[in-house]
């Protein structure tokens, strides 16, 4: 069973960037189906952005031309990158990934936008 490990959450100021990790223990290269969700405090989770094995992307409307999900292979890890970050882009975020065999989600990672 493949581990996911987050990282590169932080603080950041409204209108900067950050980049986040999702690393797997072994190759994630089985999973169809690679996603970011986050959660923010009182809120429910919510789907964020999801690259397939093919490189087909699909994002959240608020989101949408500001985060990117690239993928390497050679690293076994998806990133999140996100820029003209808001506040409301507060929240924890979680990676996920699916296949034939399972899915695995990581532990998550805290993204706190704030002057």
């Amino acid at each position: 069973q493949v581990q996911l490990v987050e990282s590169g959450g932080g603080l950041v100021q409204p209108g900067g960037s950050l980049t986040l990790s999702c690393a797997g223990s072994g190759s994630i290269a089985s999973f169809n189906h690679m996603s970011w969700f986050r959660q923010a405090p009182g809120k429910q989770r919510e789907w964020v952005a999801t690259i397939t094995n093919a490189g087909d992307t699909n994002y959240a409307e608020s989101v949408k031309g500001r985060f990117t999900i690239p993928r390497d292979y050679a690293k076994d890890t998806v990133y999140l990158q996100m820029n003209s970050l808001k506040a409301e882009d507060t929240a924890i975020y979680t990676c996920f990934m699916f296949g034939a065999r399972g899915g695995a989600w990581g532990q998550g990672t805290q993204v706190t936008v704030s002057s």
